[in-house]
């Protein structure tokens, strides 16, 4: 992210570096029933730049805001505390939803298929360690049923080599990123990182899931 230091010359982007392989995740075999009211899922999956990006043109998707989720619910933390990587918090983002629209399910499928590679400890793209983890936090009983099956769903899938490693965390709470951070994708659309990490996986998004993909950003 902020902190990455590039060593190639202004406008060239080494081949070698590239997002994660975007798959097409099954559809969850358990799912959270439609409710009437909105509802909010928080997921962590590496630098919340892009994770806010693509979640930002799903369809039923009416805010995501970028944040810090994980640490210790009495710890207060900033970008450079979580930064170190020794607070316990992961940079993580808020979405809240229309169920009526968009699933929490469907929010777990775009989110392995094109956000997150769910076998990759500690670490996502360029950005390592435990503040980059992936992990689902639930935030009700019906989230957590279905996380936990889903993982185990992807697990038995074999659309990756190695081990699923996505955890279903406990939720202690969600703290905001500042505003420099919010709709930074939106904001930055030519920053050397979007543009490497992150446009890749709203392509590969609306590629993949064009029936659940959004012209529009939500705010």
């Amino acid at each position: 992210m902020m902190g990455t230091v590039w060593h190639f010359a202004p406008g060239v982007i080494p081949v070698a570096l590239a997002a994660e392989e975007a798959v097409t995740a099954p559809a969850p075999r358990v799912d959270v029933p439609a409710g009437a009211k909105l509802e909010t899922a928080v997921f962590a999956g590496g630098c919340y730049w892009g994770v806010e990006g693509v979640f930002s043109h799903v369809k039923g998707v009416r805010r995501v805001e970028s944040g810090f989720a994980g640490g210790p619910s009495n710890r207060k933390v900033d970008y450079d505390m979580v930064s170190n990587g020794d607070t316990g918090f992961a940079e993580a983002v808020r979405v809240s939803y229309d169920p009526r629209q968009v699933s929490y399910g469907t929010l777990m499928r775009v989110f392995f298929s094109v956000i997150a590679d769910p076998t990759a400890l500690n670490y996502q793209g360029p950005d390592h360690g435990t503040q980059y983890r992936s992990a689902l936090f639930p935030l009700t009983a019906g989230q957590t049923a279905a996380a936990s099956a889903y993982l185990t769903q992807l697990g038995q899938s074999g659309l990756w080599r190695r081990k699923v490693v996505t955890k279903v965390e406990r939720f202690s709470g969600f703290q905001l990123a500042g505003s420099d951070h919010q709709n930074f994708m939106a904001n930055n659309p030519r920053h050397p990182y979007i543009l490497r990490w992150d446009a890749p996986k709203l392509a590969a998004f609306k590629q993949r899931f064009p029936q659940y993909y959004s012209p529009k950003w939500a705010s």
